[in-house]
C-alpha cells in the first residue's frame, strides 16, 4: 500500500511539473533582437533588387570550385555565363535603379558552395539580389562584371548549349 502511494504520488508530481512547465511554454513574448549576438546580420533582401536570369554556371578561371570555408557565401566561386535576362518575374521585383541598369552576359554568383556546386556545367535558373560593388573596387578582367546573391537556383537543361 506504501509503494502505490508513493508511486501515486511521484507520477502526480510529474504530471504537475509537466503542466506547470507547458503553460509557462503558452504564450509569453516573442524574442526580438539578435539571435546570436556579436554575429553581424544580413541585411533583410531588397524585392526590387531582385532579378531572374538563365544561364550556364561555370566555375570562375584561376579558381578551385573547392574552398577552405564552403560555408561562407562568396562572389570568387562561381560565375554564371551566357546569362539571360527573364521578364517572366513577380511584381515589385526588379524595379530599382540597380536592377534596372544591371545588364550583362556573364555575372559573378554569390552563394556557399554547395549552393551551386552541384549546377556547374548545367543551364540554370537563378533569381537573387543584383549587389552594387563597393565604390573603389577593382572591376574584372573583362570590366565590371555585376554580382548576383543567389536566393534559388533551379536546374533546366543538363548541359550548356
Amino acid at each position: 500500500m506504501f509503494r502505490a502511494r508513493t508511486w501515486f504520488g511521484c507520477v502526480a508530481a510529474l504530471v504537475a511539473a509537466l503542466t506547470i512547465g507547458g503553460a509557462a511554454q503558452i504564450g509569453g513574448k516573442p524574442a526580438k533582437g539578435n539571435p546570436t549576438p556579436g554575429t553581424p546580420q544580413p541585411e533583410p533582401p531588397n524585392p526590387a533588387d531582385r532579378i531572374t536570369l538563365t544561364g550556364c554556371v561555370q566555375v570562375v578561371p584561376g579558381r578551385a570550385a573547392s574552398v577552405a570555408d564552403a560555408n561562407t557565401p562568396s562572389d570568387a566561386r562561381f560565375m554564371l555565363a551566357n546569362a539571360e535576362r527573364q521578364k517572366n518575374i513577380p511584381s515589385g521585383t526588379g524595379g530599382s535603379d540597380l536592377a534596372v541598369k544591371t545588364s550583362g552576359r556573364t555575372y559573378r554568383l554569390e552563394a556557399i558552395e554547395s549552393q551551386l556546386s552541384a549546377f556547374v556545367g548545367t543551364k540554370v535558373e537563378i533569381s537573387g539580389e543584383v549587389k552594387p560593388r563597393p565604390a573603389g573596387s577593382p572591376g574584372d578582367a573583362g570590366g565590371n562584371v555585376p554580382t548576383v546573391q543567389v536566393e534559388f537556383v533551379q536546374k533546366i537543361a543538363a548541359a550548356c548549349s
